[in-house]
This record gives C-alpha cells, sequence and structure tokens, in this order.
C-alpha cells in the first residue's frame, strides 16, 4: 500500500498588539516571524517536498504560509479556505478527502484547538501544538478520497520552535 504523508503546522505566533483588532486579522509577531523562517528552513533541511498548503485564511496563518516558503526554492500551491479557521478534525478530514491525485505530502496550516483534537484522533498522541509546531504523520491509505474519521497515522515527527533555536 503506499502511502501518503500529512503535515499539521499550527501558525507561528501571533500579535496581541491592537486589542481592536478582530482575531482573523491579527498578524504575526517577531517572534512568530522567526519561527515561520526557521520552519522555512527546517522544510529544506529535512528534504521534505510538500505537493500542496491547505491554509486557513487568518492573517496569522497566511503570513506563517507566506514565511515559511520565502527561504524555499520551491513553493508548493496553497489553497485557501475559510472552513479551516478553527477547523474539527471532521472538517479537517472533509478537505483532505477532496485532495486531487496524486499528490504525496499535504501540509495544513491552522488552528488550535483541532490541531490538538486532530492529531490525538489520527495517531492517539495526546500533544500539545505550541504555535509553529509541525506534525509529520504517515497515512497507510492510497488516495486522498480514502481518507475518514477511522483513518489511523503515525506520528513520525514532531518538531517545536524551541528544539530549533527559534523560540
Amino acid at each position: 500500500m503506499a502511502t501518503k504523508t500529512l503535515l499539521l503546522l499550527r501558525h507561528a505566533k501571533s500579535s496581541w498588539d491592537d486589542p481592536q483588532l478582530d482575531d482573523h486579522d491579527r498578524p504575526l509577531n517577531g517572534r512568530g516571524r522567526k519561527a515561520a523562517r526557521r520552519i522555512g528552513q527546517l522544510l529544506i533541511d529535512e528534504a521534505i517536498t510538500i505537493d500542496l498548503v491547505l491554509c486557513s485564511t487568518s492573517m496569522r496563518t497566511r503570513e506563517t504560509a507566506s514565511l515559511i516558503f520565502a527561504v524555499s526554492t520551491r513553493s508548493p500551491a496553497i489553497a485557501y479556505h475559510d472552513e479551516l479557521y478553527h477547523a474539527s478534525p471532521s472538517q479537517m478530514i472533509d478537505l483532505l478527502r477532496q485532495v486531487a491525485e496524486p499528490m504525496r505530502t499535504v501540509m495544513v496550516i491552522g488552528h488550535n484547538p483541532g490541531f490538538d483534537e486532530f492529531l490525538e484522533r489520527l495517531t492517539g498522541n495526546e500533544i500539545s501544538f505550541p504555535t509553529a509546531g509541525l506534525a509529520k504523520i504517515e497515512l497507510q491509505i492510497d488516495r486522498w478520497s480514502l481518507f475518514d474519521d477511522q483513518t489511523n497515522g503515525q506520528l513520525a515527527q514532531f518538531w517545536r520552535p524551541r528544539d530549533l533555536g527559534a523560540d
């Protein structure tokens, strides 16, 4: 059986400087921008090739995506989805089922608490996603259309910004 790789990236640390700003419109702060660039470098260092990015439409997720791929020589297609803004695991599954073949590695850039719940449902691992936390999950499925709430994944790696010198 072929495998698919799912990368879950929680947005980098956002700014709370403007209390009048709607949550959806909050940008990254300096620490978040640094962490996002470090995740971009990690993808290069680990030779992780991403075929497609599914990204929440929030300012902080869009900015995270922009910064992680700014250092890359190959940027994947990025599809922005309103439903990824504070998505539930079921909403993420529904989106992933729609991914066209032959995409092998898909990254989802989104938010908590959905990511904590989704990771636990998929892998059985209870890990709290820090901002700019990245999980690499191997899935034993041939096609994304087969992905469902019974799909089990193997957590291959989990990176925290502080472990990368980006905290």
